[in-house]
Order: C-alpha cells, then structure tokens, then sequence
C-alpha cells in the first residue's frame, strides 16, 4: 500500500522474477535494471530512463505492460504540447450543441434554454463527465486495474509541461476546476524516457528513480539479437554485432542503436546471406546508418581498410579497383 491508501502496480515479487518474466516477454534485462524496476513496481515510484534513442527505453515500458496483461496509456511528447493535450480538454463543440438544442426546445434566450436553475444548471449539465475529454494523464490516473503509463520523450515537450506532471507524479492525482480532483486507486507504473536532448528540471527527478540506459556490451547484444531473430546464423550474427560495435566507436552523426543492429540482423536474414562481405555491407548499411555522411564516413572505414569479424575468421574488405 502506498501513500494515500493508493495501491502500487504489484508485477514483480523480486528481482530475478523481472529478469525472468521480462526475458519470456522478450525483454532482456541487465541486472541494474532488473533492480531498477523492482524498486520502481515494489515503491510505487515513476521511473526516469535516460539514454541515446533505441537503446530499449520505451520498449521497457511496452515489456512491464505484457509481463502484467495491463493497459499502457501513452503520452507522447513534443514541442508544444499542452495541458489540453497531456491531462483532459473539454468537448466545446458538443457543449454549444448542448446549449443550442436547450434553446431550441424552449424558445428562451437565456444561456439555459429557460431551464430551472438558470445558467447554475446549464454549466452543471455542460461541465460533467459526458462532455470531459480524458487525455492520456487523466486516463491513466482513473483507470481501476494496474496499468503501466508511458511518458514518452519527456525532454521534447517545453518545460513548462513538467510542471504539469509534478502534481501527477507526486499525489497521483489530477484536479479538474469543474468537477474535483481525481486521485488514482491504483498507482499505474509510471516510465518517463528522456534522449537528453535538455536538461530535466531537479523538481521531476526528485519524483522518480533514476536508470540510465546505454548500448549494451557486445555479449548482451549478441543475447538480444539471437532473441529477436533466432534464424540468423550464429557466426553472422556475431559478425553483425561487433560491426555495430565497430560504427558506434567512429564518432558518427547518429550511431546505430540496438533497434538498428536487430533491423540489419533480420536484413540479412530475408536477403539470405551467409556472411557480411563487402557486397552485402554496401547493400544493407542503410539500414543501421541513417545519414548520408555516416554512410560516407563507414564505408570508408569498414569497406576500404577494415575487417568484418566472422567468428574466429577474418574476412578482409578491399575497395573496388577504380573504374
């Protein structure tokens, strides 16, 4: 029981069971953030996961909601986000449709379409939960199962949306001038991703607990790429993975992620290839690079000079006599 008499998630009893369940989910997880996790469901605390885009930050949360069998509500964000998007706006259309028809059956003037209790009862009718737009903050907090809500790339939106989350990631509650505060009955388990692509105020870290998501270490990336495309030859996906590793250390515009490496391992996988010579490497490096000036700057790299790994062999990648 958290504060409140609000009742946490509850999907992990231990450590080694998010590690386990998070793993037949498809989710490998690295014993920091197993432990992360457990303290974030057994607390009832947000948590704030920090790292280059595609590292698997918000397919964390998406692995907490299959583990559970729960709900996700998904907030995007962006620049220029509002309040009206994030926490709950009013259907104005139907609330002018609802006055005019009141004016319409009466023949009165007023505000109230002539009603008892004057405009007192137009703006009760007009501002209750059939007119109320619950956006995904709202829907999260008034759900009454556990659930798992996702803040998704927090570090877009403008500061001041932070300030609209402190009172949810505080109290867990949300207050609607017209109808009351809303307090949840069950803490949804709260995942915030950030790129950082700008400092996060000290106000909402306090809020959560902390995990930093980085590239995984070569053996890691190996387990999740075997996971995800358990066709792929082995010596391959090796070779896949520690040229991924090689991409990453020359300082490109965008490295490849862990979602890239997956792309590119399930590439080869439909193209039928059975090693990553020079031929296939210029065909598919498209897939993991997404600029053209990486792809430049790889090619002469890995294709003039280097070596693609393939188990204990070496195949040497030569340029293309000239034309």
């Amino acid at each position: 029981m958290t504060e409140q008499g609000q009742v946490a998630a509850g999907f992990f009893g231990s450590v080694d069971e998010v590690a386990a369940r998070l793993a037949e989910v498809g989710y490998l997880a690295s014993p920091a953030v197993a432990t992360t996790v457990y303290l974030a469901d057994r607390l009832g605390k947000p948590l704030l996961v920090e790292g280059p885009a595609g590292v698997g930050k918000t397919e964390l949360a998406k692995a907490v909601g299959r583990v559970g069998a729960a709900p996700l509500t998904r907030l995007q964000c962006y620049e220029g986000i509002d309040e009206s998007r994030a926490l709950y706006e009013w259907n104005h259309a139907k609330q002018l449709l609802r006055i005019t028809a009141g004016r319409e059956t009466t023949g009165a003037e007023d505000p109230a379409g002539g009603s008892a209790g004057g405009w007192d009862a137009t703006r009760d009718d007009i501002f209750s939960e059939e007119f109320l737009l619950a956006r995904p903050l709202l829907t999260a907090i008034r759900r009454t199962e556990p659930s798992v809500l996702l803040i998704d790339e927090i570090d877009k939106a403008d500061v001041e949306v932070e300030a609209l989350l402190l009172e949810v990631l505080s109290d867990f509650q949300i207050t609607v001038p017209e109808l009351g505060t809303v307090e949840a009955t069950h803490r949804p388990f709260v995942v915030l991703t950030s790129n950082a692509s700008r400092e996060l105020s000290e106000a909402l870290r306090r809020r959560c607990l902390f995990l930093h998501l980085d590239y995984p270490d070569t053996e890691l990336e190996l387990r999740i790429v075997r996971l995800q495309v358990p066709g792929l030859d082995e010596v391959l996906a090796d070779s896949v993975v520690r040229t991924v590793a090689a991409l990453r250390a020359l300082g490109l515009r965008k490295a490849p992620s862990v979602a890239e490496t997956v792309d590119w391992a399930r590439t080869l996988l439909a193209l039928g290839a059975d090693t990553l010579d020079e031929r296939v490497v210029r065909e598919s490096l498209g897939v993991v690079l997404k600029h053209q000036d990486d792809v430049v700057k790889a090619t002469e790299k890995l294709i003039t000079e280097a070596t693609v790994a393939t188990g204990n062999a070496r195949t040497v990648v030569r340029r293309p006599a000239a034309d």
